[in-house]
């Protein structure tokens, strides 16, 4: 019997395991072991009034909570037909574009690139490239300016409500972003150079991908649930074909396509379905890298989160410039009884909510289907296409390997302290 154990898997948020079985040299079984307990945000909204949802369920991650205040008020909203102003939508996706820099430069520079350099820590990585770590620190730094100016702080911002902001953000403090944000943008065009040149292991796999899709814009807030098999559903008829199931080993749901299919959501996703809808800063950072798409190797997601970046930056550049408030921040709501469903991509991947409402703005019900928990399926299905390079390594190697797979992802497990323990076990 043959066993790897990691005593603890850095740069991820939450606990987990990895178990592989093997058999006469090949993987019978594998698990990415969940054990952390719920935190049923689902059953404590019920009873609520709906304005408090936004705020809640942002306390359940700490990177994303943009992505839970959107989601949650996009399905509000539908519940009460109520339509918000392009003010607002813009605001809101000003918002997403600081959540997408703080997230995707702390992935792409301090949690997947010490992987890529053979670092174990981004700690060694400031030791060798000073100037690197600090550029990264900077450029998340400006996402947590953005989201502190509309939102009111850069972590769990306060001023997302159902039907438009709490009070519109002073122009001024956002206007003095604008220099930071043109060297933001210059840094996420030299990112996505650098990203091209990393040494990436070899793996390259047939995804589904699923992303929100919109015509006229990369769809983040808005716009149908698109497959790259075909499918293409409203936000509302997403649980017609994306379910999920509980499994023993995992106390996090699964997601799962109506047959049976595993499917990817996330960076690699949206570039794949909706690369036409980019800005022109990020066009050309495809064309002049050369990069070729769809991308199917998973440890190349940091491309993705790289061109991401200088989408994210192009925009918040181009709103910006733009914002001159005037009229309500928000709407003034009519209260009916309902049911809406609601769609945004978290960095991380489609984030859906569903609730019912009753006619005193009480939520009834409550369903809330994050990122991870869809892509749990797919590492699975990634690290079982893994296993016969990991059998054949060393220890050290395999369990970096198997790290870096599962790091590549980026999982948002919980914001809880987190480790992992691989165990490989030959079965007689």
């Amino acid at each position: 019997m043959n066993t790897i154990e990691v005593p603890a898997l850095a740069r991820v948020e939450g606990e987990g395991g990895l178990y592989i079985g093997l058999k006469d040299g090949k993987a019978v079984e594998i698990r990415l072991d969940i054990y952390e307990p719920p935190r049923f945000f689902e059953g404590f909204l019920v009873g609520r009034y709906l304005q408090e949802v936004p705020d809640i369920t942002a306390r359940i991650c700490g990177i994303c909570p943009v992505a839970y205040q959107m989601s949650s008020v996009a399905a509000l909203e539908k519940a009460l037909e109520a339509e918000i102003s392009p003010q607002v939508y813009a605001l809101r996706r000003l918002m997403y574009c600081g959540e997408y820099i703080e997230s995707h430069a702390l992935h792409v520079y301090l949690l997947q690139a010490p992987d890529l350099l053979g670092q174990p820590s981004a700690l060694d990585l400031a030791a060798i490239a000073p100037q690197v770590v600090k550029d990264a620190l900077r450029m998340k730094k400006i996402g947590n300016a953005i989201l502190k100016g509309i939102g009111g702080r850069s972590v769990h911002p306060v001023n997302a409500c159902v039907g438009g902001f709490y009070r519109w953000p002073e122009a001024a403090p956002l206007k003095a972003l604008l220099p930071e944000l043109e060297w933001g943008l210059e840094a996420a065009q030299a990112t996505v150079k650098w990203a091209v040149t990393l040494p990436y292991p070899e793996l390259e796999l047939d995804y589904e991908f699923v992303a929100l899709h919109h015509p006229q814009e990369y769809a983040v807030m808005n716009g149908e649930v698109w497959s790259s098999k075909g499918s293409q559903l409203s936000v509302s008829e997403f649980e017609t074909r994306y379910l999920e199931e509980h499994v023993k080993h995992s106390n996090a749901l699964h997601g799962y396509t109506k047959d049976g299919g595993h499917y990817l959501v996330g960076p690699l996703a949206r570039l794949a379905l909706n690369h036409a809808q980019l800005l022109p800063a990020a066009q050309k950072a495809l064309a002049d890298n050369q990069i070729k798409l769809p991308i199917t190797n998973p440890y190349k997601s940091l491309i993705a989160r790289a061109v991401e970046l200088v989408q994210a930056y192009e925009e918040a550049i181009q709103i910006v410039k733009a914002y001159a408030p005037n009229g309500p921040a928000h709407l003034e709501l009519k209260l009916k009884a309902g049911e809406g469903s609601g769609a945004s991509e978290a960095p991380r991947g489609l984030l859906y909510h569903r609730y019912k409402i009753d006619a005193q703005g009480l939520v009834q019900f409550a369903k809330i289907v994050p990122p991870t928990a869809q892509n749990l399926p797919r590492i699975e299905q990634d690290l079982l296409a893994l296993v016969p390079q990991i059998v054949a390594m060393p220890q050290e190697q395999a369990t970096l390997t198997a790290e870096h797979l599962v790091r590549s992802y980026d999982p948002c497990i919980s914001c809880a302290t987190h480790f992992l323990k691989l165990k490989i076990e030959n079965r007689e």
